[in-house]
């Protein structure tokens, strides 16, 4: 179920106002929650129903954040949760409304033995960030012990999503571009994933088409139509890996997050043309039922460049222009000494996606190349 308006609050305010609604409970993020004008929209939603408001602390998804998120939803017993913010917000209501609090739950994340069931309360994602489409994925984040890990499940996808221009507006520039590269750099991934499919091709050419064309005016000069635009695009893109699944700039971006509180579009900005360049380069070594030259090729006609070594000067001066700061050095990241923990915290199910396989001295050779 999904609307998709520039009015879309009214199609909200019809269905929150529904009577089978009477406890609702929020999950938001605190700043995002105000600076989106989200406050505002709800205030004349919500009269006459019984409301509680949890907002998160932590910004990337953390297990000790979840257990708590849990319990509290568990002892309010809502039958409607309204998630409001970026994926982190979201990434914690999907998995908080179909996980109980058990015993050795970090260990049945990890080893991915855990019970997902049925949903406590239908839920509604809202994004406040044009970038990760958390609001249509079957898989959401969690870190344990600063360790990235997924937890997958049709079960876990939202139940109706809204995408609300003026929501994504008011957030910090540095917020909307770290976000909106995400989007960008998803729906590359997912071009060139062994997973993806003809169904995923489609979702990722058309998110990157809208992204090349409202990502820089969106962070210059935010207006409804390219906030809407980027919403979309954020949305397909979010379609695209739900099929295919991420790659090795995902994979590798995790412990940019978790140990250097990089934000995770700009994580993945750190790497994504060094890794795609890598691929190219060795296209003949593929691992995957399609023809990565070919695949490359569509990539390049998109962004309108000629080659490779064209479309690895196109990301870094859409980087510039985005002010994405791409040196290792001033963000404060020592690679020689700290590979091995980085190394450590690379998700191994999103670089098993990519098209060649990496070893660990290839990701250290990349990494470390001037």
């Amino acid at each position: 179920m999904a609307n998709i308006d520039f009015s879309a609050t009214s199609d909200l305010e019809n269905l929150i106002s529904q009577t089978k609604f009477e406890r609702i409970f929020f999950l938001c993020g605190k700043k995002s929650y105000f600076l989106s004008g989200a406050n505002q929209t709800f205030k004349k939603i919500l009269k006459k129903k019984i409301t509680k408001f949890y907002f998160k602390s932590s910004s990337f998804p953390e297990i000790v954040e979840l257990k708590k998120i849990i319990i509290s939803l568990k002892k309010f017993s809502p039958d409607l949760i309204i998630a409001v913010g970026g994926g982190t917000v979201i990434d914690y209501a999907k998995i908080a409304n179909s996980i109980d609090v058990e015993k050795n739950l970090e260990k049945k994340i990890i080893n991915n033995s855990y019970t997902l069931k049925h949903k406590l309360a239908k839920l509604i994602a809202i994004p406040t960030t044009a970038g990760s489409g958390a609001e249509v994925t079957a898989n959401a984040v969690i870190y344990i012990n600063k360790i990235k890990y997924s937890v997958e499940s049709e079960l876990i996808k939202p139940d109706y999503f809204f995408l609300i221009p003026k929501f994504v507006m008011g957030a910090p520039k540095k917020i909307k571009s770290s976000a909106g590269f995400d989007a960008i750099a998803q729906a590359v991934e997912s071009l060139i994933s062994k997973k993806s499919n003809l169904k995923s091709v489609t979702f990722a050419k058309k998110s990157l088409k809208i992204s090349l064309k409202y990502y820089l005016d969106f962070l210059s000069n935010p207006t409804k139509e390219n906030s809407f635009a980027m919403c979309l695009a954020a949305n397909l893109s979010g379609k695209a890996i739900s099929i295919s699944k991420t790659t090795v700039p995902h994979a590798i971006s995790y412990p940019f997050t978790s140990h250097y509180n990089i934000s995770h579009g700009h994580a993945v900005s750190l790497t994504l043309e060094k890794f795609m360049k890598f691929n190219y380069l060795n296209f003949n070594k593929s691992d995957c039922n399609f023809n990565l030259k070919n695949r490359y090729e569509d990539i390049f006609s998109i962004f309108k460049v000629i080659d490779i070594y064209d479309f690895e000067n196109f990301i870094i001066n859409l980087k510039k222009k985005a002010k994405l700061e791409s040196d290792f050095a001033k963000l404060k990241i020592d690679l020689s000494n700290d590979f091995n923990r980085i190394i450590q915290g690379v998700n191994l199910l999103r670089l098993r996606n990519n098209p060649i396989n990496l070893k660990k001295s290839d990701i250290k050779t990349i990494l470390l190349k001037k």
